[in-house]
Formats: C-alpha cells, structure tokens, sequence
C-alpha cells in the first residue's frame, strides 16, 4: 500500500522568468538568421520549461509520478516548477458532502425500514486515494451505502416489548451516528478517506408495514395515558375515603364503600362526561 510523499518543489516564478528570456532569445536568433539556434531554444522552451510549471490552488494538492513510478504529492498551495515529464494528477482536499440515498432494509427485528445517511468526507492521504482504489469518489458510494445497511441490521427500529434499555435507531441517533462515523472511517482508510461527521437523515418505516406500526404506537401511548388516568383515580378515591372517614361526614359500610369507589372510578376514568343521578330515597334505596 502506497504511503504518501510530501515534496515541496521550486519556485515557479524564476522558471517562468527564464522561459520569457528563453523566448526573447529565440527571437533575437531569428532576427539575426541563427535559424537553428532559434528553433532549439523554442522547443527546449516549450517541451521542457513550459510543461514543468503548475499552479496549486488552496485545499488542493498534485499527484506526481514519473514513468509509472509514484514521486511525491504537492500540497502546498502556491507557483512551482516540478520536472516536465511527470504526470500530474489533481486531487481535491476539500470536504465534501455525501447525501446518500434512501435503502429499503430490515432492521435487527426483521421490521422493513427506510434509511439513509449524510456522510462528510475528505482527501487525507492521495497516494492511498489514488492508487490503493480504482475511483476514490465511487469507493466512498458504495462503502458508505454498505456501512448503512449493516448499522440498520444490527439495530432495532423501535424499542420492543421489555427491551426499553436497548440502543435504538430511532432513540439512538447520537449513539448510532457515532457507530456509523467510526465504521465509515475503518472501511474508508483503505482509500485515505477521512470521515469528519456522519449522520442518519431519513428513518422510517417501510410503506407496507408504517400503518400498522402507527397503530401500534397510538395503542401504546393510549395504554400509558389510561394507566396514568387510573393511577390517579385511585389516589383520589383513597383521598376522598380518607377525608370522609376523618370528619365524619357519613359512615359508610363495606358494600356502599365498594360502591362509592365503582361510581368515582367511572367519572374520573371515563372519556365522556358522566350524566349525575340525583338520589332522593335513603341511602341503601
């Protein structure tokens, strides 16, 4: 595996100022009929000067190699002159965004589900980037898409029944984003690719079972609400036995208590507003 080579060439400004001498010269050789001489210069200028000159703009570097032979990577931004029969290969070393597509996968409970990934990436070593992978740009593409479907296997959708402590896909995003990040970057080393975020964009369930889920999670917050309505209820009912005991207000035998309870517990517990029926016979009729 390739390792990369930091080369820092020379200046190219003086080069560029001999080739504008060079070509002042072959100019002055045509005037005074030196034909030949003049002809030399021209294309030692152009053949052998001219090409060896390159402009590295910031975050980007060069790629040199020589007859098939790696030689160095420029990265420093700037005029150079390197030699002219080397072949130069640009290599961005900006971020770029990866906005991955949606992938229909199932989950670790087998449950169809839709995701998919932002992933931010960029250049860190080109001589890996270059030669260690056929294209660096697909590489990432399809690395990235297969870290996604395996994270999405190895992680429930939802929490299931029992299992509230468990990292979840849609609870865990931090967890999972993280996981996601430090699997990109051991797939991607190979190609000199740092990771610098990645991040679940879109989580859903699949189309043929998302209705059946929603109903599923109404069902669930539904039974939360109810126990919470109940367990209140029967703090009041305890508290308005207590009260009526301590004043005594009216005493009350186990029958008409258990009563009293059924009739507290359907006006406090029920969805509707309960009609009162007023009682003007005594108390056991």
């Amino acid at each position: 595996m390739y390792q990369e080579k930091i080369i820092n060439p020379p200046s190219g400004y003086l080069t560029f100022a001999l080739f504008l001498a060079l070509i002042g010269l072959a100019v002055f050789c045509f005037v005074t009929e030196s034909f030949i001489w003049g002809g030399c210069l021209l294309a030692f200028n152009f053949f052998l000067v001219l090409p060896g000159l390159i402009i590295n703009n910031p975050n980007e570097s060069k790629v040199l190699t020589l007859f098939g032979k790696y030689v160095g990577t420029v990265k420093t931004d700037g005029f150079f002159w390197v030699n002219p029969l080397t072949s130069k290969r640009k290599v961005s070393l900006r971020a770029n965004n990866l906005n991955g597509q949606q992938l229909k996968v199932n989950d670790k409970l087998g449950n169809p589900i839709e995701i998919a990934a932002v992933v931010v990436w960029k250049v860190n070593e080109t001589a890996k980037a270059v030669f260690s992978v056929e294209n660096y740009m697909q590489y990432v593409n399809i690395q990235s898409e297969a870290a996604v479907r395996h994270l999405a296997n190895i992680f429930p959708y939802d929490h299931a029944e029992g299992e509230e402590n468990t990292i979840t896909l849609k609870d865990g995003a931090e967890k999972v984003s993280d996981l996601l990040e430090v699997e990109l970057n051991e797939r991607l080393s190979r190609a000199g690719i740092e990771v610098l975020e990645a991040r679940i964009s879109h989580l859903a369930y699949a189309p043929e079972i998302a209705s059946a889920m929603l109903q599923r999670q109404q069902a669930t917050a539904v039974i939360a609400a109810r126990k919470l309505i109940v367990e209140g209820a029967v703090g009041m009912v305890e508290m308005a036995l207590e009260k009526l005991s301590e004043k005594g207000i009216v005493d009350l035998d186990e029958e008409r208590k258990a009563a009293m309870v059924s009739n507290l517990l359907v006006v406090l517990c029920g969805d509707k507003h309960v009609q009162p029926v007023v009682n003007t016979g005594t108390l056991y009729n």
